[in-house]
């Protein structure tokens, strides 16, 4: 793993008196894929918003290839970060491949990008996501798992150093929940850093070199799969008994109900 690209120091971020995340900390480096786990309600989203410079924390401090967080104007950290979030707009009015252009706005004008480099990456993008039969469908005309992969093809398009992702496989079955994390942990190899939001315990097993697992806006476990899917810290955490086994066919701990 390569040096910190996302670097959060003490992070607390309050809703009256609740703590929606209590003194988080956390690193990750390029090519790192960090799964974010917890119940509903454990901070995992607004974690995720804070990192991306959507909320500004009353605490702590966010620093994107060793920027403060707040130093940044918002098209510099459109250049940094893509962000996807758990509920996307549904009634955009615009064709599918608009939408996937939109990745590319933050870049026009700048010396390292042109007009020839945004198809490359808008058409790369939309076979990656499996939307370029999608191309010129309306986007609000397409049915909710449609609009989840044009959208993540909108962030394979922006092609940042750094992928914050929600929920990015909620409204996908299972074959293009499977296909889009693939897709995602391909990009690692170019040295992405993907911050990714599950609630597929297994998914992140299998993906993730990291997992964070918080709970009521408190960070209880932070590393590999095999260090933090543990049966009686997950049992505990999600109030419902849970056991770990080995895969059987994947090198990766197998999380079942009980």
């Amino acid at each position: 793993m390569s040096e910190s690209r996302v670097a959060a120091r003490g992070l607390t971020y309050r809703v009256g008196e609740r703590a929606l995340v209590d003194d988080v900390s956390f690193s990750a480096g390029g090519g790192e894929f960090v799964a974010l786990i917890g119940p509903n309600g454990a901070g995992k989203s607004t974690l995720l918003r804070i990192v991306g410079g959507q909320l500004r924390p009353e605490v702590g401090e966010v620093r994107l290839l060793g920027n403060p967080i707040g130093g940044l104007s918002s098209r510099e950290l459109a250049t940094i970060r893509a962000m996807l979030g758990a509920n996307p707009p549904s009634d955009i009015p615009f064709d599918a491949r608009t939408v996937v252009e939109a990745g590319r706005y933050p870049f026009r004008g700048m010396a390292e990008s042109s007009r020839d480099e945004d198809i490359r990456l808008i058409d790369r993008a939309m076979v990656m996501a499996d939307v370029s039969q999608l191309a010129n469908r309306r986007y609000h005309t397409l049915s909710s798992g449609e609009q989840a992969r044009v959208m993540i093809a909108r962030v394979l398009a922006q092609a940042t150093p750094i992928s914050l992702l929600d929920e990015p496989t909620a409204s996908l079955d299972a074959a293009n929940g499977e296909r889009a994390l693939r897709t995602f942990s391909s990009d690692l190899e170019m040295g992405t850093t993907v911050i990714c939001v599950l609630h597929d315990l297994n998914q992140a097993a299998f993906y993730a070199d990291r997992i964070l697992l918080l709970s009521e806006g408190r960070l209880v476990g932070d590393g590999t799969p095999r260090d933090v899917l543990q049966s009686g810290v997950l049992s505990q955490v999600y109030g419902h008994s849970m056991k770990v086994v080995d895969h059987p066919f994947r090198d990766c701990p197998l999380v079942l109900m009980e």
